[in-house]
């Protein structure tokens, strides 16, 4: 399955467009990281990894993970 990584730091947001639902959780939670109309549309250096966690973790349908990458 396709797969987009975006680093920041020792994590990385992945972000899987087949099981994105576009429920817009994520633009709405932190619209400073995430913006549809640009690309790449993630910019996971606009939040700290604290902000990038518990957002990841709202999104309904499991489309935005997170992953360790020490």
């Amino acid at each position: 399955m396709e797969k987009h990584e975006y680093p920041k730091g020792e994590i990385a947001i992945l972000w899987q467009p087949k099981l994105c639902i576009h429920a817009g959780v994520c633009v709405k939670t932190l619209s400073k990281v995430y913006n549809p109309k640009e690309r790449p549309w993630i910019k996971a250096e606009n939040a700290t990894t604290q902000e990038l966690i518990d957002q990841v973790a709202k999104c309904p349908s499991g489309a935005l993970s997170i992953k360790n990458r020490t």
